[in-house]
């Protein structure tokens, strides 16, 4: 049966628990997200920002470079600053929009110490006053360096509450607000790190692997019209 086909019912807030831990069990053997790896070796809420900021749009392998370059060069936001955009730019590149990246990254720093006493807060509201930071940083600096509840939301994570019938929302922002309703706050902090690692690797966008699947038996896969 084409999986178009299924009536299955939408995952329920119960059941999102028992996948959820199936899921960070299984994701072990997964690559982590990059941010989400820096954050849980480092514990620095610098890194994790500026991180979150160079891997915008750009694959994680080259996030990955991009920023142990940086960092050997400038850990705070004052040692930053002590860089010019132009040398940030080389650091950085070939993150994806580097020019681009390395003004808002300049811009962050100015921020950080001019309202922040060169110190990163640790309030989604405080975060989004710096420029060039949206939600979904803000969620991940919060979650990731300070382990405090947030839920970041990216591709991933709205493709997959979506497809679980979670939510039903058209957009990263809406879904974020949706799940702080529906989703149990326990799971908040991890939920982003999970599925973006089950996201890239298995419930993909197109043709996800259903086979591969740990959590197939419960996932009504809403508007999965192919799988493998």
């Amino acid at each position: 049966m084409k999986a178009c086909e299924r009536t299955v019912a939408k995952v329920s807030k119960e059941s999102v628990g028992r996948m959820l831990r199936v899921l960070k069990r299984a994701s072990r053997d997964w690559n982590a997200p990059i941010v989400a790896f820096i954050a849980a070796h480092e514990r620095d809420p610098f890194r994790t920002l500026i991180g979150c900021i160079l891997s915008l749009r750009t694959k994680d392998e080259v996030t990955a470079v991009a920023q142990q370059r940086l960092f050997e060069r400038a850990r705070s936001p004052r040692a930053m600053l002590a860089l010019s955009t132009r040398e940030i730019e080389k650091l950085v590149y070939p993150v994806g929009f580097y020019r681009t990246k390395a003004r808002v990254i300049h811009g962050i720093c100015r921020d950080l110490i001019e309202k922040f006493d060169g110190r990163v807060p640790d309030r989604i509201d405080d975060l989004l006053t710096l420029k060039g930071v949206g939600r979904k940083t803000a969620n991940l600096v919060v979650t990731q360096a300070f382990g405090k509840p947030g839920i970041c939301v990216d591709t991933h994570v709205h493709r997959i509450s979506n497809r679980w019938g979670l939510v039903a929302t058209s957009s990263p922002d809406k879904t974020e607000m949706a799940l702080r309703v529906v989703l149990p706050r326990r799971h908040w902090i991890d939920y982003n790190a999970t599925l973006v690692a089950f996201g890239q690797t298995i419930c993909q966008p197109v043709s996800p692997w259903c086979s591969r699947c740990p959590v197939s038996a419960d996932c009504p896969r809403i508007g999965v019209v192919r799988s493998r």
